[in-house]
C-alpha cells in the first residue's frame, strides 16, 4: 500500500510542477512584445493635380494599400461625363522586386532618419513627399519638395510610378465604361509612361486590362495594347 501512495503522490507532484511549468511559459509567451511588422509609406501632397494627395503603405511581404483624393474631373465632348470628386482606399499587392529594392534602399537611408530635403533656393514646387519607416528594428521619417539625395530619388521614382499607374487604372475603367472611343488616345499614352519607366506595377491594375483587352466591343489596337500589358505584368517586367 506504501508503495502505490508513494507512486500516487509522485504522479500528482509531476502534474502539478508539470502545470506550473506550463503556465510559466505561457505567461513568458504572453509577455513577450509582439513583432511590428515592417512598413514603409509615401505621401504626397500638390494641391492642383488631378490627384493632390495620396499615401501609399507597403510591407515587406508585398502587401499594402493606396489612398488617394481625386479630384472632380470634368465631362469631354466625347464621353458627355464627367466623375465627381471621390475618395480611394484600396489595397494593393506589389511584386517581390519592387518590395526589395524599397525595403533595401530605405535601410540605406538610416529608416529615413537623414535630411532629405535639398538646401538648394527657388526650387520649383513639385509636391511635398513624406517618406515614413516603421518597424521591431526601428522607425524615422523625413519630409522634402526635392532632394539631392540619389536613393531618396530612387525611392520617389518608385512610388511616383506605382501611383501613376493606379491612377491610369481609374482612368482607363472610366474609358472603358463611358467612353470607349477615348481608350485608343489613353492607352498610347500609358504604353509611352510604361516604356520611359514613369509607370510600374501593372499588376496593381491587372483586373481593368484584363476587361479592356477581353471586350469585342473595344478597338482591335487597344485591346492587343492591354494584352501586352498584361504579359509583362505577368513577367515582372512592369517595374
Amino acid at each position: 500500500m506504501r508503495a502505490i501512495a508513494s507512486i500516487v503522490f509522485g504522479s500528482a507532484l509531476f502534474l502539478c510542477f508539470s502545470f506550473v511549468a506550463t503556465a510559466q511559459t505561457s505567461e513568458a509567451s504572453a509577455s513577450l512584445p509582439a513583432t511590428t511588422p515592417s512598413e514603409v509609406s509615401f505621401k504626397f501632397d500638390r494641391v492642383g493635380l488631378p490627384v493632390p494627395h495620396f499615401t501609399l503603405r507597403i510591407h515587406e511581404d508585398g502587401t499594402g494599400t493606396y489612398q488617394a483624393d481625386q479630384a472632380e474631373i470634368p465631362a469631354t465632348p466625347t464621353s458627355m461625363r464627367g466623375q465627381a470628386a471621390q475618395h480611394v482606399d484600396r489595397p494593393i499587392n506589389l511584386a517581390s522586386g519592387t518590395v526589395a529594392k524599397i525595403f533595401k534602399e530605405v535601410r540605406e537611408l538610416n529608416d529615413f532618419n537623414v535630411e532629405c530635403a535639398s538646401k538648394a533656393k527657388n526650387i520649383a514646387d513639385t509636391g511635398t513627399k513624406t517618406l515614413t519607416y516603421s518597424g521591431s528594428d526601428g522607425s524615422g521619417s523625413c519630409v522634402y519638395n526635392y532632394s539631392e539625395n540619389k536613393t531618396v530619388q530612387s525611392l520617389t521614382d518608385i512610388f511616383l510610378g506605382i501611383a501613376s499607374t493606379l491612377d491610369e487604372g481609374r482612368k482607363l475603367e472610366f474609358l472603358h465604361r463611358y467612353d470607349r472611343l477615348g481608350l485608343d488616345a489613353e492607352i498610347n499614352s500609358f504604353a509611352d509612361e510604361v516604356k520611359e519607366g514613369r509607370a510600374i506595377e501593372l499588376g496593381t491594375i491587372s483586373p481593368t486590362l484584363a476587361a479592356v483587352a477581353d471586350d469585342t466591343a473595344v478597338i482591335q489596337r487597344v485591346r492587343l495594347k492591354a494584352a501586352k500589358m498584361l504579359e509583362l505584368a505577368a513577367e515582372g517586367s512592369s517595374h
